[in-house]
């Protein structure tokens, strides 16, 4: 039991750690699966949705500090106890999710691995076995250190946690996993190689056959049956490929302009998934920066999923002298975090990418 419980120790503690961090390089982008839980298609708790962000703060930050307590031996009987109260909530959230295929991705690892909810509820099956054997083995759950060092230790744990999820927070992911990154070119992520792997597709037939309904099964084609067709049920038997990025577009009133604006040479993207809730210091300092791009012969563009009465009130109020074109609210979240935030492309290559804090970091050619 002795040698299981060390084994299990280092094996959650490390895998807390990491998934814990992984988050805490994006609380925000956290935030935002947080409120696709609490939405009422999923667990119906909306009043939660504006609570998002400091839960997922308070999660992420809970989260890494006990792999920490649990590696250094840090007050083992509430770390233990906590371990367990958060791997039975987790795995019951992602059993609820895959049951009722409510949620695609659970979020576990961010951007960084994209798991589906069955094999995020096989990791926290796996991950709850070996917390129940450091449950019953708590006694064998010894600091490494003395008293002093190991409160320090957990006591620093805890500051870095804070500090550094406040970090990001206030500019942008240390490191970004998502497919608009610096050096990431957005018409490639959107693409579809000719040689991808297409979708498997059953499609089950219902005709009724003689006053009885029988059922015919193809790959997509229909069949040449001798009745009466009733319907049909697709069941996807492998996934195709998906390329990085599904939902970016670039509307305009004359309709989709999204390569043509992003084969631009020198492209200027301010970004603001809605305009209503952008920080005003954000978007004051948007008329200088614009101003002097145009100036250096750059394209300047605004992107939101406001609506026109919004971006007319927007241009009026900061004395913008750029249009802004319509995106889903989505895909701008997940651009960039921050509200709002800045891009400069180069033939659909992003070059630059700021949060608002850091506007003034924007190197115009």
């Amino acid at each position: 039991m002795k040698y299981l419980v060390h084994i299990s120790r280092l094996l959650v503690g490390v895998l807390f750690i990491i998934s814990g961090l992984i988050k805490l390089n994006d609380p925000l982008g956290f935030s935002y699966k947080l409120q696709e839980y609490f939405s009422s298609d999923v667990l119906n708790i909306p009043f939660l949705e504006p609570y998002a962000l400091g839960i997922s703060i308070f999660v992420v930050v809970f989260e890494v500090v006990l792999g920490v307590f649990l590696l250094i031996g840090y007050k083992p009987k509430f770390t233990v106890w906590s371990l367990l109260g958060m791997i039975v909530f987790f795995t019951f959230l992602t059993f609820y999710s895959a049951y009722f295929d409510k949620v695609k991705d659970c979020g576990c690892f961010g951007d960084a691995l994209k798991l589906t909810p069955w094999e995020s509820f096989t990791k926290d099956i796996i991950l709850l076995f070996f917390i129940l054997i450091l449950f019953f083995g708590m006694k064998h759950v010894k600091p490494l250190f003395g008293k002093l060092p190991t409160t320090v230790l957990a006591l620093l744990s805890f500051i870095f946690s804070l500090w550094f999820g406040y970090y990001v927070l206030m500019h942008l992911p240390a490191k970004d996993f998502r497919a608009y990154k610096i050096g990431d070119n957005l018409l490639e992520n959107m693409s579809i190689p000719d040689d991808a792997p297409k979708a498997v597709q059953e499609f089950t037939w219902t005709f009724k056959v003689n006053g009885e309904d029988k059922e015919f099964v193809t790959n997509g084609s229909y069949p040449t049956v001798d009745g009466e067709y009733v319907g049909v049920e697709t069941k996807v038997i492998k996934e195709g490929y998906e390329p990085p990025i599904l939902d970016f577009s670039i509307e305009s009133d004359e309709g989709d302009i999204t390569e043509d604006m992003l084969l631009t040479e020198k492209l200027i993207m301010f970004v603001s998934y809605n305009l209503d809730t952008a920080e005003k210091e954000g978007l004051q300092k948007i008329k200088a920066i614009s101003d002097e791009a145009i100036k250096k012969g750059y394209t300047v563009i605004g992107l939101t999923s406001s609506g026109p009465d919004a971006q007319q009130r927007i241009k009026s109020e900061y004395k913008l002298n750029f249009e802004f074109y319509v995106s889903d609210e989505k895909a701008l979240k997940t651009i960039v975090r921050s509200n709002p935030g800045v891009l400069e492309l180069n033939k659909a290559t992003v070059k630059q990418k700021f949060h608002w804090n850091d506007f003034e970091d924007l190197k115009l050619q």
